[in-house]
């Protein structure tokens, strides 16, 4: 009996180490603090930003918050976002973008942020007006993890785990007169969309896959 005893507790302790070294997710570094906007800088509406709950809330006129904590650029990578959208929130997380001071991001991509928000046909998790996801995969007052891979031409686009973009820029692929749109290398970018939307974005972690 002390001998089973032992073996459960044996494997207990290695179940409880397997999980510690999951939750740590080996490779990724965090890029938000939880308590102010070090590495990160407003472009428009500043105030449009604030720090809640340890979380970034979005929530007032369009403002993008960029990522400017690193120089090095960012080109293939993998990127988790714990999020919460508020009902008929509209929001964004930009990749291959560039700062600048106002107006929609002209570089890179956007993985939309939407469950409700009626307006935009274009939900949760879609690789925005390049591959558009029509079903939100999360809810509202939820949080949820997007998870961006970007490895050469090709990005997935992941909800919770589950794929729901998976694409392969053509070889013929141009950048567009408004925005690019095609695979480059820059930072990243979290959007406040408007004075109704209210999305949280929280434990944004990156792991560079050059």
């Amino acid at each position: 009996m002390r001998t089973l005893t032992a073996l459960f507790a044996a494997l207990a302790l290695s179940l409880a180490a397997q999980s510690f070294a999951d939750d740590k997710e080996e490779g990724f570094v965090r890029l938000d603090t939880g308590k102010d906007f070090s590495g990160w800088k407003i472009n428009e509406s500043k105030e449009s930003w604030s720090i809640e709950d340890g979380a970034f809330k979005a929530n007032g006129g369009r403002s993008h918050l960029f990522y400017v904590g690193d120089d090095k650029p960012f080109i293939n990578f993998e990127l988790k976002v714990d999020v919460l959208t508020k009902a008929h929130s509209n929001g964004g997380i930009y990749f291959h973008t560039r700062f600048q001071e106002e107006g929609w991001p002209k570089y890179g991509f956007e993985a939309q942020v939407n469950n409700s928000y009626d307006k935009d046909p274009r939900k949760t998790g879609s690789l925005y007006a390049v591959k558009d996801v029509l079903e939100a995969p999360a809810k509202d007052d939820k949080w949820f993890t997007e998870h961006l891979i970007v490895k050469g031409k090709h990005v997935v686009i992941k909800v919770d785990g589950k794929t729901v973009v998976d694409y392969t820029e053509p070889d013929d692929a141009k950048p567009g007169k408004d925005f690019t749109r095609v695979v480059d290398k820059g930072t990243f970018a979290l959007q406040a969309h408007d004075p109704g939307s209210t999305v949280y974005f929280r434990n944004i972690r990156v792991k560079r896959l050059d």
